[in-house]
């Protein structure tokens, strides 16, 4: 088969959270099936340190910021990240120092293809791992490769939680805790603490932990966590300052990067403020357009969502008073906490509510009526796909356009933006 029918048979044989929800089949909690296929690759990640990442959010940002600066230093680095938006392969990177600055590479065709054969076998059903998850697999080819093109190090961004993810058969040289909030709540937990604890799941017996923020909640759960292994705890507010108090999440991520980095490699490293265009992340606050300004964003949950409308408001600010316009291109998945995100979400906003190409999507008809309070005029572009949304926002010529409330969005937007 070539790479398109490998690439699709794949997402058939191991079933996807990103379409088939966390169903028994795609979400499969534990280690066992992944220490079986890490033993048949001759456990490839014992041959690079690494800096482990589980959070709710900030996660993919701080990986990147991490795996850009480590490139900057001569390592050449392995970026294993999650969910991919427009290709497979941008979840398998490797970022290379290069004469004119790092280079940044996905996994080819070819090796996606070679990896599956050694795993899978030829015939439906064949080969030792077909019961594996989709998940498992990309993380087994992810570790693989890495050790294949012999790196000098690797960032791994957990996928859900930590204590029983994929990722979590490494030993890592530091482990990262990201920023907590209530998300996956009916998998992780309802509280703070119980989410915390499942990504205190990291740790590691003499491996430096490192967290952000002393929140009331989580600073205990994460000093019991650290005890109990034996990993020294760090806080990053203790071990970098910036210039001025954060006031984004970009801040909070920036902290998170540069402390990890402090402990992994011994000294001050600093993170490229390109980062982003080095390692080909998407959809994290991405610029889109400048004209109108249209920005695209993968948050979905109340923590993250409440710092983006927050930071749409400041760039909303006119300096003799007054907002310019906002139009809101928004759709979310059905077992999102739509309730809480509705309080936050800015009531003088038009919204374009839609319902991405995923059978997990929230009817776009469903989402109006849980944000009935908010635009009344979205009632009438609730049948709109992505696509058809984003056309209409741009005729409208609003200043400011924010795309979000799901990845499956921000992808959708950001093809129909790549072939304008």
């Amino acid at each position: 088969m070539d790479y398109s029918s490998r690439i699709a048979s794949l997402f058939e044989r191991h079933r996807s959270v990103q379409t088939a929800g966390f169903s028994p089949d795609a979400y499969k909690p534990g280690l066992d099936a992944m220490r079986r296929l890490d033993a048949f690759l001759g456990h490839p990640h014992l041959e690079y340190p690494a800096v482990h990442v589980a959070g709710t959010n900030g996660k993919g940002s701080v990986c990147s910021m991490t795996a850009a600066a480590l490139s900057l230093t001569g390592l050449r680095t392995g970026l294993y990240t999650s969910p991919h938006l427009l290709d497979f392969r941008e979840r398998l990177k490797i970022i290379s120092p290069g004469p004119e600055g790092p280079v940044c590479e996905m996994i080819s065709e070819q090796e996606v293809c070679e990896f599956l054969d050694l795993v899978e076998g030829e015939g439906p059903g064949a080969g030792p791992f077909g019961s594996l998850t989709f998940f498992e697999i990309t993380t087994g080819m992810a570790f693989w490769w890495f050790s294949r093109r012999g790196v000098d190090a690797a960032v791994i961004e957990t996928g859900l939680g930590g204590r029983l993810d994929s990722t979590n058969i490494i030993t890592p040289a530091v482990s990262v805790v990201t920023s907590i909030g209530l998300d996956h709540c009916d998998l992780l937990g309802s509280t703070l603490e119980a989410i915390a604890s499942e990504k205190a799941g990291i740790f590691k017996p003499g491996v430096p932990a490192l967290v952000w923020g002393r929140d009331a909640a989580t600073r205990p759960v994460f000093e019991d966590a650290a005890a109990r292994t034996g990993a020294p705890l760090y806080f990053a507010e203790d071990l970098v300052s910036l210039p001025q108090a954060p006031v984004t999440t970009e801040d909070l991520n920036l902290r998170t990067s540069l402390a990890a980095l402090l402990l992994f490699t011994g000294r001050e490293v600093p993170v490229p403020t390109d980062y982003k265009q080095i390692t080909g992340l998407h959809a994290r606050w991405e610029v889109l357009l400048a004209s109108p300004l249209t920005i695209a964003d993968i948050g979905h949950n109340p923590p993250a969502l409440e710092a983006n409308f927050a930071r749409l408001e400041q760039l909303r600010a006119l300096p003799e008073g007054g907002k310019r316009p906002l139009l809101v291109v928004y759709g979310a998945m059905a077992d999102k906490d739509v309730d809480a995100i509705a309080a936050l979400m800015p009531r003088d906003a038009k919204y374009f509510l839609v319902s991405p190409s995923t059978p997990r999507a929230m009817a776009a008809s469903d989402l109006a009526l849980k944000l009935k309070h908010l635009d009344a005029s979205c009632r009438d572009s609730v049948a709109l796909g992505v696509e058809a949304a984003m056309q209409q926002a741009r005729s409208l010529a609003a200043p400011i356009i924010y795309i979000g409330g799901s990845t499956y969005v921000a992808a959708e937007a950001l093809t129909y933006i790549k072939h304008l």
